[in-house]
């Protein structure tokens, strides 16, 4: 029996959602003839990426498929004014005359609501909302397929995955994942060239901005620049020292250069021929408390085309909380019943 996204999605258990969605009967919609579609889908995450208190930290658009990362950001969606909410919303919803296209926004429209305070709370709370976020990646996208093919109907099922991630071993597996679908897939030879993807992005972003040299040499722990500031995906790296100041990130002790040298590695266990691994790749495992072997496990069984069951992915310990908070004997994990990413050590 399917379960109501309330009791799936809570950011006090954890504010980090893979979401999946399909194109209806799997049919190719974003490949083939259709592939510029996958371009759309991209502008379209780094638009609400600028819109919503939600933050984009991975994708990949695939051809009947869509994987996106997301991170609930609440702090963001309370510290913004009720004029800040308005205008946002706005761009997503602009009002409309009886011809059907949008108004010109004028100072009087955007004073009317924010003096509606019922309205303000609500587009509040949209804002930072998941399935507000996947409405308004999906729906775009569809309306505009049908109007290209001059047709009506489906273009994505009607129900999007959505994986609660809830410790950093698996957000990194997540995001590695993510990235490496197209490889996966055959469609790239190597994670950084895979069109549509969040490690693309990423590397094309330093290129853009003069700093590829700082990203092959740098440290796969801590960069000394901040490789990913201005981008619009939310970065690898937490730069945040114990008084929360400095870039936030998804992961301390993790460079975007070792992200890279970690995924590059991962990418030869679905790659024949391909058997050399570098010799820093496990050393950053081992400090970030992950054991090699029980990576190269679950990365092997996320990439190996089962069927994900289960709406958590995290360590056993992890498991157990969630259980207990739902009253249930054992929740399912996306790779079974206890996770294969924790060091032996750690519990």
């Amino acid at each position: 029996m399917t379960t109501a996204r309330k009791f799936l999605v809570d950011p006090t258990v954890t504010p980090f959602y893979h979401c999946i969605s399909r194109c209806v009967r799997r049919a190719l919609l974003c490949g083939d003839a259709h592939s510029h579609r996958k371009q759309w889908i991209e502008e379209q995450l780094q638009k609400l990426a600028g819109i919503f208190a939600i933050d984009v930290c991975g994708f990949a658009v695939m051809d009947n498929h869509l994987h996106v990362l997301l991170r609930l950001n609440l702090q963001q969606a309370q510290s913004w004014s009720a004029e800040d909410i308005a205008r946002r919303w706005l761009v997503l919803c602009p009002p409309r005359g009886t011809d059907g296209k949008p108004l010109t926004l004028t100072k009087q429209w955007i004073a009317d609501r924010v003096q509606d305070t019922a309205w303000v709370a609500e587009a509040r709370r949209r804002l930072s909302d998941l399935g507000w976020f996947m409405k308004f990646l999906k729906e775009p996208i569809a309306r505009r397929a049908n109007r290209e093919e001059e047709c009506t109907g489906a273009f994505w099922e009607g129900r999007f995955k959505s994986i609660a991630i809830l410790d950093e071993a698996s957000l990194l597996a997540t995001c590695a994942y993510i990235d490496l679908n197209p490889v996966a897939a055959g469609i790239a030879a190597i994670p950084e060239k895979s069109p549509h993807t969040s490690v693309k992005a990423r590397v094309e972003h330093c290129v853009a901005q003069g700093k590829l040299d700082k990203l092959r040499d740098g440290s796969p722990y801590v960069s000394k620049v901040h490789l990913e500031k201005d981008h619009w995906l939310f970065p690898i790296e937490d730069k945040r020292d114990p008084n929360g100041n400095g870039l936030a990130g998804m992961l301390h002790g993790i460079s975007l250069t070792g992200y890279l040298q970690l995924v590059d590695w991962t990418s030869r266990l679905v790659r024949s021929g391909k058997a050399r691994v570098a010799v820093e790749t496990p050393a950053l495992l081992s400090r970030l408390g992950i054991d090699a072997q029980g990576w190269q496990a679950t990365l092997e069984k996320l990439l190996g085309g089962a069927k994900r069951v289960g709406n958590y992915f995290g360590n056993e310990t992890r498991l157990t909380e969630i259980a207990e908070q739902r009253g249930r004997r054992f929740v399912k994990n996306v790779t079974g019943r206890q996770s294969a990413l924790t060091a032996p050590h750690a519990g």
